[in-house]
């Protein structure tokens, strides 16, 4: 293994360290999944959620395809390791999975949209720190 360098990529975190400290972020992952789930050409949010809009069961709602919106939230949960701003947004929509309705979808949406506002953020440590990794 000491033959393969520094440490950079790992289970889908990038991982670029420095004297000053260690930066884990998603951001490959993160336009990966935009590609897959072709949302690349969303318009940028800059919150991931509503603040006036209450993200409820909706049984009147439409009924969206379960697999796809359970893939966008596996996807998600799996981003959050290095994201927590998104961590509520997604798993409030994870609690949709069994019935996903549009507005589910809508929000899992807006959550794509902030990602693609903000692709590069992701956690630092810093060298400074009494934590040890």
């Amino acid at each position: 293994m000491s033959l393969m360098g520094e440490l950079q990529f790992f289970l889908g975190l990038q991982i670029k360290q420095g004297p000053e400290g260690t930066f884990v972020h998603q951001a490959k992952y993160m336009k990966d999944i935009l590609r897959k789930f072709d949302k690349g050409d969303l318009k940028p949010m800059a919150t991931p959620m509503s603040t006036h809009t209450a993200l409820d069961a909706d049984e009147e709602g439409e009924v969206v395809d379960q697999r796809e919106y359970r893939g966008m939230i596996g996807s998600l949960l799996y981003l959050t390791v290095t994201r927590p701003d998104i961590q509520f947004a997604v798993c409030l929509c994870a609690r949709f999975q069994a019935s996903p309705r549009l507005s589910h979808r809508q929000a899992v949406k807006r959550i794509f949209r902030y990602l693609k506002y903000i692709p590069e953020l992701g956690l630092w440590f810093s060298s400074a720190s009494l934590l040890s990794l």
